[in-house]
């Protein structure tokens, strides 16, 4: 599918400056799109345009209500509108409903709690640590944790395919350690592309409450077995042939990155393979990079991680051979593909 872009609604018409834009504008789409997405408004339209007094009906929301927010979503390229009937975009319909390619509305239902989270960030800002850590934050309202993890469940289908297509497995390579793998999926994937493999999935207890359903559901449990544990405790360190590291390591400081890449490549047998996702930040870092990072200070107090840092701790863990791949587009990060 093509990309679309959509109108730059910061932009001013005229040709001066209107500084509010920048601040007013952002909040506004965001609090568009959330409210759509709780509401259920693009799912209402899955199955094709409707009359807005029957969207309002399926929203159980008041049609002057719903018409003011729509006209907005038309506005910023999330619905289309025919006279009084509206429908989904073809992005809004790949991306945000249960009838596209992958469904990112757990995202969206997770921005609307992180967005009160952020309304501390100068006090993160101040002392260069959070106040209390995104994990802290989940063990005091349990509801968050299962919603983290359905919007890294969609993360990890939009990035299925690229690992597939990118990362190669042999043969003769038959055990596979998926370090902090919470979902199952990417072990899952696996699994089902080369029979002769089978994985161990470690991650905190807490983010391993479906896993198992998940597998038993796929029909691998045979294949797939689970070790509950931080995997920072080095306890899981057994031989494998292809190890994944996917977007672990920017949640972690340096010095456990560099302790636990080190095992790592102690456990792979020779030939073996190491693959890492993250979003490696390159200076200057662009506005994506530079927003992430900004919110791991918040949320975790650790920080995303440079090409260079991370082929250093690779070469002093012994690694022979390091590439990369960037993905597309590169917001959605960059793989690193390590041999022992």
């Amino acid at each position: 599918m093509s990309l679309t872009r959509k109108p730059d609604i910061c932009q001013p018409t005229g040709t001066a400056e209107l500084p509010m834009l920048d601040i007013y504008m952002p909040m506004m789409k965001s609090a568009a799109i959330v409210s759509a997405a709780r509401m259920g408004l693009f799912e209402a339209l899955a199955e094709g345009e409707l009359e807005v007094d029957v969207l309002a009906g399926r929203l159980a929301a008041d049609a002057h209500g719903t018409r003011t927010l729509a006209d907005f979503l038309v506005a910023l390229g999330y619905l289309t509108k025919s006279a009084t009937r509206y429908a989904n975009t073809d992005s809004t319909q790949r991306w945000l409903t249960s009838a596209g390619q992958i469904d990112y509305t757990p995202g969206a239902l997770w921005t609307h709690e992180a967005w009160s989270m952020m309304g501390d960030l100068s006090s993160a800002v101040a002392a260069g640590t959070p106040q209390r850590s995104l994990w802290d934050t989940m063990r005091d309202k349990p509801h968050l944790g299962p919603l983290f993890s359905r919007y890294m469940q969609a993360f990890a289908q939009d990035l299925g395919p690229d690992l597939i297509a990118h990362v190669p497995v042999t043969d003769g390579q038959t055990r596979l350690l998926d370090l902090g793998g919470s979902h199952g999926l990417h072990s899952i994937r696996f699994c089902r592309r080369y029979r002769q493999l089978n994985a161990v999935i470690v991650d905190m207890p807490s983010a391993l409450t479906d896993t198992a359903q998940t597998v038993a559901k796929e029909g691998l449990s045979d294949r797939i077995s689970l070790h509950p544990a931080n995997l920072l405790y080095l306890d899981w360190i057994q031989p494998c042939d292809v190890v994944l590291y996917l977007s672990v390591g920017h949640n972690q400081q340096a010095t456990d990155n560099r302790r636990v890449l080190a095992e790592i490549a102690r456990s792979l047998r020779p030939g073996g393979l190491l693959v890492i996702h993250d979003y490696l930040a390159e200076e200057p870092l662009n506005a994506f990079h530079a927003a992430f990072r900004l919110t791991l200070l918040y949320e975790t107090g650790t920080r995303t991680y440079s090409d260079e840092e991370y082929r250093g701790w690779l070469q002093e863990a012994g690694f022979a051979s390091v590439s990369r791949i960037d993905l597309n587009p590169l917001e959605k990060g960059s793989l690193l593909l390590a041999w022992r």
